[in-house]
């Protein structure tokens, strides 16, 4: 997933806070036009913000309508707006509400008092003042408070996800030292031979299968790709398989929920971005396949946004496990889990539609494939008469256009006929008369 800086006036490629670009998926048509902000829990997280900060902010800049589902993580914009435009708003937001008025590091908290002020303070430098704006999204801000306390002792959740975004980051906070809290770091320390004096003391790094493995996870994707550039010479079938078996020791790590991005890296790493949502779905669904399509959510998002053939090869694992793996299960469910995709961004209505229009054999067989189709078959005609309906909604709106055209025309040629009329009863008047 691509990603850029939190202040994108700053362009140093080693800038060490990056968010996830923003991804706009327009849906519907006509009055019902939509724009879904797929990826805003991401960005949000990267930002320190509730998600529903930026969507009002959105919907404040372009006098829209904005709805939020937070249960279902679904942040939409009212109208057609296209991803960099607002990608652009973003940038107002993050230097009004992010940035810190004095050194610029996105380190900030915010706090509503009882005066209803929004007070702002930076871990980077430790400034601390108001947010002085007038701004619609400061009454929001005041009806719907950051939750949790900046003065309030972190959690062990929150003190584990600090100190994952600090190695993320590949740094500490400007004002931390370890040694301030009595720690050491291990990064400062050389591992010294006891047995010598300290005139022998020597650098060891430790070359286990595990250590070697758990440097390279600690690698930014960039110079993973580097590294590993060996395995991209492996067959096809080779390279999926490393996947399979990167994301199957994954879930029996029970860390599938935290490797959304992981996936992504590996997959882009191994070429197999397209293909991989066949491993993905193989290992993460079940019999419980409709309940779990809205948890993995995010996790295929990163894969089919705007990738039809990612989506086929979804589409492949979807026949798979209902006709192959949970018949009795999942055929009952056909129709439903399409419609779980769907309504969950994951497969795209021209898609879905293209799929239904031709049974393969490729993933089961020709039988099986018949059964299902036959099974999602009214959802599929309620999608396509959703489409007619729109459709014809715009040929109406065209008649109107026409209409509308023909008698501004006619208007014209009667002005013009009026005038030369006008014309030839001046030309007839008599000198003499005057």
């Amino acid at each position: 997933m691509a990603l850029v800086n939190v202040n994108r006036k700053n362009t140093d490629q080693f800038y060490r806070y990056k968010m996830p670009k923003l991804i706009a998926k327009v849906e519907g048509k006509g009055n019902g036009i939509k724009t879904v902000i797929v990826n805003m829990s991401d960005v949000a997280k990267a930002l320190s913000r509730p998600p529903s900060y930026p969507t009002k902010y959105f919907g404040c800049e372009l006098g829209a309508q904005t709805q939020i589902d937070s249960k279902n993580e679904r942040y939409i914009v009212n109208g057609a707006h296209q991803g960099e435009k607002l990608q652009e708003i973003l940038d107002g937001f993050i230097e009004k509400f992010v940035l810190c008025s004095n050194c610029e590091n996105p380190e900030t908290v915010l706090k509503v008092d009882k005066k209803e002020r929004i007070g702002q303070s930076c871990r980077a430098c430790g400034h601390q003042g108001f947010i002085n704006l007038q701004h619609r999204l400061i009454t929001y801000i005041c009806k719907n408070p950051p939750s949790g306390d900046a003065t309030a002792t972190p959690s062990k959740k929150d003190k584990k996800d600090r100190k994952n975004k600090k190695h993320q980051n590949g740094d500490t906070s400007p004002n931390h030292s370890p040694q301030e809290n009595g720690e050491v770091d291990k990064f400062d320390m050389p591992n010294v031979n006891n047995s010598n004096s300290h005139d022998d003391d020597e650098w060891s790094v430790d070359t286990s299968d595990a250590a070697v493995h758990q440097r390279m996870k600690d690698l930014s994707s960039g110079v993973k790709g580097l590294t590993f550039t060996d395995d991209l010479e492996r067959p096809e079938e080779q390279r999926f398989n490393m996947f399979y078996q990167y994301v199957k020791k994954a879930k029996q790590e029970n860390s599938v929920d935290n490797s959304g991005k992981d996936f992504v890296a590996e997959a882009e790493r191994l070429d197999v971005k397209d293909k991989a949502v066949l491993a993905m779905a193989e290992l993460l669904f079940d019999c419980k396949m409709l309940q779990q399509i809205p948890k993995y959510r995010l996790h295929f998002l990163r894969f089919v946004n705007d990738n039809p053939k990612a989506q086929k090869y979804l589409l492949g694992a979807f026949e798979m496990l209902v006709g192959k793996s949970y018949p009795e299960e999942l055929m009952p469910k056909s129709a439903h889990i399409l419609k779980a995709f769907y309504d969950n961004d994951i497969l795209d209505e021209e898609v879905l539609i293209n799929w239904s229009e031709k049974v393969s054999k490729k993933y089961v067989t020709k039988e099986v494939s018949t059964q299902i189709h036959d099974k999602v078959k009214p959802f599929i005609d309620w999608l396509k008469q959703a489409e007619e309906e729109e459709s014809s909604g715009e040929e109406e709106d065209d008649e109107d256009d026409l209409v509308y055209d023909n008698k501004a025309e006619q208007l014209k040629v009667v002005a013009v006929e009026d005038k030369k009329k006008q014309e030839e009863e001046d030309d007839e008047i008599n000198i003499d008369d005057i």
